[in-house]
């Protein structure tokens, strides 16, 4: 069993609070993407350069070709049994003992923390569960406390909003990592936007069944970050840049984000990996 597979084999209920310590072993030499569904249909490129990022610092990445949805969409509007199944496939395909990595804290943190609920009448497969969750990492944090990534700044200064999706804040403190990395680059500034803990109004299915009250969010949204004096975004989660860039894109402004891994893959160096671009 993989030394990150420490979560009881006979647990039954959710996973621990996030204030309980994780222990973070050496880099290892190989670990599995977890690519999203919104990255494999709408940002591709998003995943590519998460990909790039981890190759930089010496890693080979694994990518089942058969994954698909973590379940999230359909566990978070009432549909457990179809959730459960689409889970299983996924439990089935990253089996093995390496991390899985995923470029979104709202996925992440279903592997590491709801799969727990979902299974918890299948005693036989929490242990499935339990060793999936301790080898689940959101990207940034993945970098920052596994890899102890050391990243220099390249190109010209700017000034950048950072956009963490509401569920990952809360449930893998995505906000916290992000701003980590950010912050070893000293030609990055990061500007504070209002309604930043807030949700942009995405939240998968949501903006489709409550489309006005998610437009509205999202002009909130738009608005703060547009009044930031921010010259860039980025964010760790693509679901939120969809709807956050859908619409920039409406109101006929310029600005757009980006996922934070194509950001720092495109601004910055490794010191960690001897400067490798």
């Amino acid at each position: 069993m993989s030394p990150l597979s420490s979560a009881p084999a006979n647990a039954t209920r959710v996973a621990p609070p996030l204030e309980a310590a994780r222990s973070y072993p050496a880099k290892p030499a190989d670990v599995y993407l977890f690519g999203t569904c919104v990255i494999d249909v709408f940002f591709p490129g998003a995943g590519m350069d998460a990909i790039r990022l981890l190759e930089r610092e010496g890693i080979r990445v694994h990518f089942p070709q058969a994954q698909s949805c973590c379940g999230q969409p359909a566990y978070t509007s009432g549909y457990t049994d179809e959730a459960r199944e689409v889970a299983r496939a996924q439990l089935a395909l990253f089996a093995g003992d390496w991390p899985v990595v995923i470029p979104s804290g709202s996925c992440a943190g279903m592997f590491r923390h709801h799969y727990f609920e979902l299974f918890k009448d299948e005693p036989e497969t929490l242990q499935q569960v339990a060793s999936l969750s301790a080898r689940t990492f959101e990207l940034a944090e993945f970098l920052l406390e596994v890899c102890k990534v050391r990243f220099e700044h390249t190109g010209a200064p700017v000034r950048l909003a950072l956009h963490t999706s509401c569920s990952a804040r809360r449930e893998m403190n995505t906000h916290l990592h992000g701003r980590a990395l950010l912050a070893q680059l000293a030609g990055v500034e990061r500007v504070e936007h209002d309604h930043e803990s807030e949700c942009c109004g995405f939240g998968g299915s949501f903006s489709v069944r409550m489309p006005e009250i998610s437009g509205a969010m999202v002009q909130d949204k738009t608005a703060a970050l547009k009044g930031s004096g921010a010259a860039e975004v980025v964010s760790a989660d693509c679901g939120c840049l969809l709807n956050i860039n859908g619409c920039f894109e409406k109101q006929g402004d310029t600005l757009r984000g980006e996922h934070l891994a194509s950001f720092l893959l495109r601004r910055t160096t490794s010191a960690s990996t001897g400067g490798v671009r």
